[in-house]
């Protein structure tokens, strides 16, 4: 079976995945792609990597690539999906898809018309939590769902500065994803409030003055409604991500103090929940990478410093996209699914400077 021939373009949290795709028996990671040419080298002769780009434009010209993962900057994700896109190449994404829903679109028009997978690379629905809660919900321990939460709050002072200000539902897919995932549904609409306010010099950059995003959702075809909560500047909190799914006959609560311990409450009676590794899921080669990885206690990034290393989704989400292509498949957060995803965010943060106003999600279908 002919591999798929993958590039990487970002390499701060991107590096990750490098030995992933080395080790995985459907990929052969054949290039690498950085703007600073001197970490482009240092990365790629750690890894043996020759071929290397500095410019993307040129990575996405090589026709010996099959497949574009994509870790570059934020206000870099539509435009760079797009471009890969129509220069016939699948794309893996890191969260979110874009900013504003017209990029959204944008994407979405052009997987579509290109025929190539797109995949949203969302961490959260692929690591051991949710991956453990899923079969808490497939084999009827939680019973029949009645209503989902989830919060990211994460103190970002000190990150490169596009996230300086950034409101906080921008960056809201960590929270939405897994709530809508275990509700098996797309978001229709959202109202939100903004709560507190951050310091001038933060909110006169996007015009984003509040500390705290809260909002409700409502999904399509479903009778059940979520919460999502969102804090990214000067709001004391101990960094996390979390969802809780309520049922009526058990209830998942993520733990609220790192250390602490999830918690299923069976009727009214909490118990300790022990969450197993999901590394049997996946091919041996690349099974051992649910625990360890490029970054480590020796060699730190601040999203393994501060997100516990994203629970062991990497080698996951690095198969389905892998296998999604194999087997000519839609890749499980497609095109769709992202942009409803992100527009979540993007919503509700218009919903907040609107005073709350409910606002409907579009439905992304494709124009082309």
């Amino acid at each position: 079976m002919t591999k798929v021939r993958i590039a990487l373009a970002g390499l701060g949290f991107g590096a990750e995945f490098i030995p992933i795709y080395q080790a995985h028996p459907d990929a052969e990671l054949v290039a690498l792609c950085r703007r600073s040419s001197s970490e482009l080298h240092a990365m790629a002769d750690r890894y043996g990597v020759d071929r290397r780009y500095t410019e993307f434009d040129e990575l996405i010209a090589d026709p010996e690539i099959d497949a574009v993962h994509i870790n570059t900057p934020i206000p870099d994700h539509a435009e760079q999906s797009v471009r890969a896109l129509e220069a016939g190449k699948h794309v893996a994404c890191t969260v979110p898809m874009a900013t504003s829903i017209e990029d959204c679109q944008r994407v979405v028009d052009a997987a579509q018309a290109s025929g190539r997978n797109y995949m949203m690379m969302e961490t959260v629905v692929y690591s051991r939590e949710f991956l453990h809660v899923r079969e808490l919900v497939n084999n009827g321990t939680i019973g029949r769902i009645q209503f989902l939460r989830g919060a990211h709050h994460q103190e970002m002072a000190g990150w490169p500065g596009y996230w300086e200000g950034l409101p906080p539902m921008h960056y809201a897919t960590h929270a939405v994803g897994p709530v809508l995932t275990l509700a098996g549904a797309l978001a229709e609409s959202v109202v939100c409030v903004g709560s507190g306010r951050i310091a001038p010099e933060l909110s006169s950059i996007y015009g984003s003055p509040f500390a705290v995003e809260s909002a409700l959702l409502t999904l399509r075809d479903s009778p059940v409604a979520a919460e999502v909560a969102r804090s990214l500047f000067e709001t004391a909190r101990q960094y996390v991500e979390s969802f809780t799914v309520f049922g009526d006959r058990a209830t998942f609560e993520w733990e609220q103090v790192e250390g602490a311990g999830h918690v299923l409450h069976v009727g009214e009676e909490p118990q300790r929940v022990e969450v197993p590794d999901f590394a049997h899921l996946l091919p041996k080669e690349i099974a051992p990478f649910t625990t360890r990885g490029v970054y480590d206690a020796d060699n730190a990034h601040r999203s393994f410093t501060q997100g516990a290393g994203h629970g062991g989704s990497h080698p996951h989400l690095a198969h389905e996209f892998v296998r999604s292509i194999v087997e000519g498949r839609r890749a499980a957060i497609d095109e769709i699914t992202a942009a409803n995803w992100t527009a979540v965010g993007i919503c509700a943060h218009e919903s907040a400077m609107a005073g709350g106003a409910r606002v409907h999600l579009p439905t992304f279908a494709s124009r082309g």
